[in-house]
């Protein structure tokens, strides 16, 4: 079939489906081809710009036939960026293509037989992050220049005003490269690993407090320079709560390095999260979205069905925010997180909410296997893993504790469905599954499974 498609003709296709990525998916003569930005229903002309042995991709030229899933992209830069890769159709289509998204993963990467029971929405699609790093570069004038990066490359996209993040975000951004320009700090190159600014990385509380933190390739921009700097942003912006150096001279496209320093203010971020105090270290993970978590740690918490006296194991718990929220009077709570900061943090947060907690330092699958934890006999086991999920070896040990109930939260429907499988020969039934969207226009969207122990 691939030898019917000729690079750099056009062709007319309808397209059928819309892929997590944001790309439409047609056929032309059966072959397959994706289109970004392009949606369900749309008869549009493309020009095939890629053909391989299985599928091919086509750049959009024109719009025949608009679907009526379309709406009004406001971000001007959303082609190049593709951070946004749902910008284009209604959030009504959006929230159905995620639901979609999560029951394909368990029907066809999991087999099983197993669909969401609710799915919940946000009822703000823009403004809602948290947290932004901005890469600072230089254009052909010299000029600084900051926003995001383009998709698969470390391009930056220059961006005014991102509309999934606040307005304070892009102010401050924009206010700290006026005042880089005049104190005459130069933008980290990656090709030639030279240059001072690498990034700006902002966090906000929901009290609208910002913590801000400058990525630099050096211990320090000078000490002028750095009190400079504080002043002058500060004044402009009495939300900033403080302001930190993070160093990072490693070469390449990495983000943080280990190194920070506070210039001014505080060094962390306080925040209240379903009636609970949290503090986050700069780097520890937090999730963007304050009004989404709160609707998923709050069914996270029903489905747990956490009883006065359990012992609950809350695994990848960063700075514990998942099982303080869920931890109830006597209830004994076990964290278990591989960074040292946010563990730190997380013994903090407990304490602070008067939550009867201990916490240990250790991936997951190596803390597991401790004497420590072999002595618990949990209730009920709460995970929450990065994208790559548990995998098979720790999975396996997760279900050798014999928890009543696992509830497992998961950023990735792929790595969720493939570790169910493992989880129901290791004994236990999927029971209930929930979708909740925390990244709207994006392609990502967050899952709740709850698991019953049967054997």
């Amino acid at each position: 079939m691939a030898g019917l498609l000729i690079k750099n003709k056009e062709y007319e296709l309808n397209i059928d489906t819309l892929c997590g990525n944001g790309n439409g998916v047609g056929r032309i003569d059966g072959f397959v081809v994706f289109v970004p930005g392009t949606a369900a229903g749309d008869n549009v002309r493309v020009k095939v710009i890629k053909v391989t042995k299985s599928y091919a991709v086509g750049k959009l030229v024109q719009i025949i036939t608009p679907s009526p899933l379309r709406c009004d992209d406001e971000c001007p830069v959303s082609s190049k960026c593709g951070g946004c890769s749902f910008g284009h159709i209604t959030y009504a289509a959006e929230c159905e293509i995620k639901k979609a998204m999560i029951n394909d993963s368990f029907s066809h990467i999991g087999g099983l037989d197993l669909e969401i029971d609710e799915f919940f929405g946000a009822q703000e699609v823009t403004r809602y992050r948290n947290k932004a790093m901005y890469p600072v570069a230089q254009d052909k004038d010299g000029k600084l220049v900051s926003g995001f990066y383009a998709a698969m490359s470390h391009r930056v996209i220059e961006h005014d005003d991102c509309l999934i993040g606040p307005e304070i975000f892009s102010k401050i951004k924009d206010a700290a490269l006026e005042i880089f320009t005049s104190i005459r700090l130069s933008a980290y190159n990656e090709e030639t690993e030279t240059g001072l600014i690498r990034s700006i990385y902002m966090r906000k509380s929901s009290d609208c407090k910002v913590l801000l933190t400058i990525i630099a390739n050096a211990d320090s921009l000078g000490k002028e320079n750095e009190k400079v700097f504080c002043e002058r942003i500060t004044e402009r912006f009495p939300e900033i709560c403080g302001v930190l150096l993070n160093t990072n001279k490693k070469a390449g496209n990495s983000l943080l390095g280990e190194k920070w320093r506070t210039l001014w203010g505080d060094e962390y971020l306080y925040d209240t999260l379903c009636g609970k105090r949290f503090r986050i270290a700069p780097a520890a993970f937090y999730q963007v979205n304050h009004a989404q978590t709160e609707r998923l740690y709050t069914k996270a918490r029903e489905m747990a069905q956490i009883k006065k006296g359990d012992v609950v194991f809350d695994l990848y718990c960063g700075t514990g925010t998942i099982g303080i929220v869920m931890a109830e009077d006597n209830v004994k709570l076990v964290g278990v997180e591989i960074s040292k900061e946010a563990t730190v943090d997380a013994a903090y947060n407990a304490k602070e909410n008067g939550v009867d907690a201990e916490f240990v330092c250790l991936d997951a699958g190596e803390a597991l296997d401790t004497p420590r934890l072999k002595e618990k006999q949990p209730d009920v086991i709460i995970i929450d893993p990065p994208r790559k999920g548990c995998g098979e070896e720790a999975a396996k040990k997760i279900a050798s504790f014999g928890a009543d109930r696992i509830v497992y939260i998961s950023c990735n429907p792929q790595t969720l469905a493939r570790d169910l499988v493992t989880f129901k020969t290791c004994g236990y039934s999927a029971e209930k599954a929930v979708g909740v969207d925390l990244f709207p226009r994006t392609g990502h969207v967050e899952s709740i499974v709850s698991l019953k122990r049967i054997l």
